[in-house]
């Protein structure tokens, strides 16, 4: 007899839906995309279905009413970098090279962690062509299929990049980058250069929005994860024990930690701008569950159950299935409210994924 599904398994993750629901381009507004907000379940992960909170269906312009005078929101600043290099082998073939992150290894600011297609033809020794300015020489392998690379170019790594680079959308949405993806596939507060993803839960605000949030007495506050590509690997194994992620590195300020303890201390509430900005708080916490300021990195899974210390509100979109993503949504907001919120997701019509709609749990200290 076959287990009732609890969260424990990957193929407890799955969900069905259709191919149109994908969403190919941003909402002509940042703000105007759907916000689906659900409670977070009093029991983080074994409630019935008949006990879950009810959803509610906003536009997330409408998020302000969510909040309270005393709560702290906390932002990823990371920006995307536009790292997808197209060229071509001796041969002709096309190739493409995604910049990961510089070499930790090496001083040479032109040398890079990167992923390459097709990884079977481009050995170490081989060069792709991107322009006449630039080409890219495989310098050896690393883990997981990747590569170290050189940029051989006259111009800074950051010239060349923003000159010949590609953004790195998602293979889901399907479609080659466009001027609209430089600014669009980018939040209005991004300003740290890092990320090959970018932290989608922020993609829905306008500086607008910020400055209601803000006469509302809202703190607003950031720290820093470039998203590398651990986050979106595919989970491959049935036991998410047996899955590992990838570090990622972040920086988290004086003046962002102390803002969130005080918020924390006086009764206000956590809300954390995607599943990055969770990762990286659960990631600094101490003992006495304050945040600690700093650099590092992190590989921190979380998936249920976990105990929360910080975050106490979500704001995030709507995840792949069996991703590492919708585990982190899970433990935070329960698995069967999750799962039950994305059935409710379907049924109305939401946009899925990276420029898809947005979904809040909210959670009372």
């Amino acid at each position: 007899m076959t287990s009732s599904p609890d969260g424990s398994r990957v193929s407890d993750y799955e969900y069905q839906l259709a191919p149109e629901r994908v969403a190919k381009y941003p909402q002509q507004v940042r703000d105007a995309s759907k916000l689906l907000v659900v409670g977070r379940s009093a029991d983080d992960w074994s409630l019935g279905v008949q006990d879950l909170p009810e959803v509610r269906h906003l536009r997330f312009k409408d998020m302000v009413e969510l909040f309270q005078p005393g709560d702290v929101l906390v932002v990823n600043e990371s920006r995307v970098l536009p790292a997808r290099l197209l060229g071509r082998k001796s041969t002709g073939a096309a190739s493409e090279v995604l910049l990961v992150r510089p070499s930790s290894n090496s001083d040479d600011p032109h040398v890079w962690e990167a992923l390459v297609r097709p990884g079977s033809k481009l050995k170490p020794g081989r060069t792709v062509v991107v322009a006449p300015d630039l080409t890219v020489k495989i310098l050896d392998s690393t883990p997981e299929s990747g590569r170290l690379v050189r940029l051989v170019t006259d111009l800074t790594a950051e010239a060349v990049i923003n000159k010949h680079g590609h953004v790195p959308l998602p293979p889901y949405i399907d479609r080659a980058d466009e001027p609209i993806d430089r600014e669009r596939y980018q939040t209005v507060y991004a300003r740290k250069p890092g990320s090959i993803a970018a932290p989608t839960a922020g993609l829905h605000f306008t500086k607008d929005l910020l400055a209601l949030l803000q006469e509302r007495g809202v703190r607003r506050v950031a720290l820093t994860l470039h998203i590398g590509i651990g986050t979106f690997r595919p989970v491959a194994v049935e036991d998410p024990a047996e899955h590992a992620l990838h570090e990622e590195r972040y920086r988290i300020s004086q003046e962002t930690a102390a803002a969130i303890n005080r918020s924390r201390a006086a009764g206000g509430r956590v809300w954390a701008v995607g599943t990055t900005v969770v990762r990286t708080l659960e990631s600094a916490v101490d003992d006495e569950g304050c945040v600690q300021p700093g650099s590092g990195t992190t590989g921190l899974f979380i998936r249920p159950p976990f105990n929360f210390q910080v975050v106490d509100c979500l704001l995030t979109n709507f995840h792949l299935p069996r991703s590492t993503l919708l585990m982190l949504v899970s433990a935070f907001a329960g698995y069967d409210n999750t799962m039950a919120a994305y059935q409710k997701a379907v049924m109305f019509g939401y946009r899925f994924y990276s420029y898809g709609d947005a979904m809040a749990v909210v959670g009372h200290r």
